[in-house]
């Protein structure tokens, strides 16, 4: 039986994996998937993928985008959630702040480095006209690093998934002022290279089980009571993440999705003339 290691936040996304494992789908199909929690975000699976501690990631289109155009020895293999993730942009409970408009030349916490948390910063700023040259960062980790960042005044930015965040909004940890869309589809499934050379017909079948629970997920009436249940979410708040999420169901043209990220991030001055060179001989098999 193989054994993969697969990385993902423990989010609400990531529950058709979890109960996929729980019901011993992947086993059936002579795979022992291993989970493991990734709450550092984008930027902790692709050191994770460097260093060979996780064999597959789900993970930010942008963020393993960019990493493999910079080198990074993985690929894209699918789309996972093909709807845009919602950012919400977060700041102090008690700052003076009310739009994004009044956050020029503040500090932003991301997770680490190459980050969504540090990429959607960008699209942030292109979105509501802000400079990104006047953007500092400070690196906390996870989203408990955000949220201490904020409450302490070493941070009087922070973007996280919105609905994630949503009890710290409640408990007024911090003040949810606007939000910020992907520009594409949110989540996408990489691996690293060696292993997709190695364990194709795996990797396939690995894809085809996800997709095919994520597919039941979506369609169960008590999924919203579930995820309510297993990720501490208040359950209006996750019926109306559902009605805006979709997990992809089928092989998509990663061509054109991917298209995007990369003129986009090119735009933004976040990949080079060489880096975005034959990107689509880099970042798919």
């Amino acid at each position: 039986m193989l054994g993969l290691k697969v990385g993902g936040v423990p989010e609400h996304f990531n529950y058709p994996w979890r109960i996929a494992i729980e019901e011993g789908l992947f086993r059936n199909e002579g795979i022992a998937l291993h989970w493991a929690d990734m709450s550092g975000g984008t930027g902790q699976m692709i050191k994770g993928l460097q260093s060979g501690s996780i064999d597959v990631a789900i993970v930010l289109t942008e963020g393993i985008s960019r990493s493999i155009l910079q080198g990074l020895d993985a690929k894209i293999l699918e789309v996972y959630v093909s709807t845009p993730l919602c950012w919400g942009v977060h700041v102090p409970f008690k700052s003076r702040f009310k739009s994004i408009k009044d956050l020029e030349s503040q500090t932003i916490a991301i997770s680490r480095e190459a980050s969504g948390s540090h990429l959607m910063s960008y699209v942030m700023a292109d979105q509501n006209q802000l400079k990104p040259e006047n953007m500092k960062f400070n690196v906390v980790g996870d989203v408990y690093g955000g949220l201490w960042a904020l409450e302490n005044r070493e941070a009087q930015v922070f973007l996280w998934e919105k609905f994630t965040t949503q009890p710290y909004v409640d408990q007024r940890k911090c003040r949810r002022i606007g939000e910020v869309y992907t520009p594409w589809p949110s989540f996408v499934i990489a691996a690293r290279k060696e292993v997709i050379e190695n364990h194709p017909q795996e990797l396939k079948k690995v894809i085809e089980v996800i997709q095919k629970r994520s597919k039941r997920v979506k369609e169960s009436d008590n999924t919203a009571e579930i995820i309510s249940w297993r990720y501490n979410l208040d359950l209006h708040q996750v019926r109306s993440w559902l009605s805006q999420t979709e997990w992809n169901e089928k092989q998509q043209d990663m061509s054109t999705i991917i298209e995007k990220v990369v003129t986009y991030l090119s735009e933004l001055e976040l990949l080079s003339t060489s880096e975005k060179e034959d990107w689509s001989k880099k970042l798919f098999i």
